[in-house]
């Protein structure tokens, strides 16, 4: 009697389109992918930059995930500002996932180090002082690690108001993160 029971391969497709529920925002360049965070958090997107896949680089090691149902809004709103995707994408399978742009690691049960892309800093963090800051190639990471290395959290500014770089952007990114980590 097996040709009374259904096929379960085509509900299983179709619950997986069913999950599909954030996109990725494919973009040339890095400068393009901050100014479009800042322009989607400003409208109140639930956004957040990460990697693409490997498959989706362009050149730029960034991308914004966003929430799938606001695709036409979000095109809308890019395409009157000049800042048009290169590619939207769903992400329909595990081999579409974004790559972790933010990693934390503990050291010791005293020093927090948070990574995003390719810029580090760390934190002892009882006294919340910033130890160390690495990474990047970029000709602002000196200036930046010298302004921030031996003083705490709460008394540097942001990297992001300081720096124009992708790093300065990467280690700002950081530095949100242990704030929020951590608090001020």
């Amino acid at each position: 009697m097996k040709w009374f029971r259904k096929k379960k391969t085509k509900k299983t497709d179709d619950a997986e389109l069913d999950l599909v529920t954030r996109g990725l925002l494919i973009f040339a360049h890095p400068t393009t992918v901050i100014s479009v965070e800042e322009i989607l958090k400003d409208e109140g997107y639930s956004i957040r930059v990460v990697s693409p896949p490997p498959s989706y680089r362009t050149g730029c090691d960034l991308s914004v995930e966003f929430p799938l149902a606001a695709e036409s809004n979000i095109t809308k709103l890019l395409n009157n500002v000049g800042m048009a995707p290169l590619d939207v994408v769903p992400i329909t399978s595990e081999g579409m996932e974004p790559l972790h742009f933010v990693r934390s690691k503990e050291f010791d049960g005293d020093f927090l180090m948070i990574r995003a892309a390719n810029m580090k800093m760390t934190v002892y963090k009882p006294t919340r002082e910033i130890v160390n800051v690495s990474g990047g190639g970029c000709p602002d990471v000196p200036y930046l690690a010298t302004e921030m290395i031996g003083k705490c959290l709460s008394d540097v500014s942001s990297p992001g108001e300081v720096g124009y770089s992708l790093c300065a952007y990467s280690l700002n990114t950081s530095y949100e993160e242990l704030v929020r980590a951590l608090g001020d």
